[in-house]
């Protein structure tokens, strides 16, 4: 089940967005203050927030840093603050959407409905990290210490090969089985050679000394334990 954060000090709107939401099948939990708000926040795993942004003890640009260090989920601002100075301080700040008051509760669910299914696609993201080398089978990229580095087609082949079989030994054999040039042809042993050679300049700190990359004697290589 959802769980749904709800900062919000007019008691009518909270109780009525809660009861519509929790209707819809959401679980949500309130609080009318920042006070109060960051006990639940601290104490209460959430997937979504909606925060107002003028409260008794603060605002919700305030609350909104704070519970992004405590929890790193999207946030849509509910607020009366209508001019555009205000909604673009909003996305500014990071806020994943911004209704302004008085809205529609069934605008809200949709935008609610948005939020979620943008965040569950961006968590479909295939991600594998190894030591300081990062490998992202969703969008092709390879940082190393969170910077992008440039592979070619086949140095990213051997690469997302090995790193799929983290902590087992790769032939040789395997490794020319499964991979072919630019132009269609098989990779001989010899150009393995020098792919794994370019390979390790790109994502190895020490290529005399491999760390991520490492040859197993008569076997073929091996990333991780």
């Amino acid at each position: 089940m959802v769980k749904i954060f709800l900062l919000e000090d007019d008691k009518i709107i909270s109780s009525s967005v809660t009861y519509y939401l929790q209707g819809k099948g959401f679980k949500v939990e309130t609080a009318s203050n920042i006070k109060q708000g960051l006990e639940k926040v601290k104490n209460q795993d959430f997937n979504l927030a909606l925060l107002d942004i003028t409260l008794p003890d603060g605002n919700g640009y305030e609350f909104y840093r704070n519970l992004k260090e405590i929890q790193d989920i999207p946030v849509i601002f509910l607020t009366a603050l209508d001019e555009e100075e205000d909604i673009i301080k909003g996305f500014d700040i990071g806020a994943d959407d911004y209704i302004t008051k008085p809205f529609h509760t069934g605008e809200l669910l949709s935008r609610i409905r948005n939020v979620l299914r943008h965040i569950k696609k961006e968590e479909k993201e295939t991600i594998i990290r190894i030591d300081n080398i990062e490998l992202n089978e969703t969008n092709g990229i390879v940082k190393k210490d969170g910077k992008e580095i440039e592979l070619t087609a086949l140095e990213y082949k051997i690469l997302v090969m090995l790193f799929e079989n983290r902590g087992r030994v790769i032939s040789r054999e395997q490794i020319l089985a499964n991979i072919w040039d630019e132009s269609g042809n098989f990779v001989n042993d010899n150009t393995l050679t020098v792919y794994i050679k370019r390979l390790r300049a790109k994502i190895e700190n020490d290529t005399d000394n491999p760390n991520i990359i490492k040859t197993i004697r008569r076997l073929g290589y091996k990333i991780g334990n």
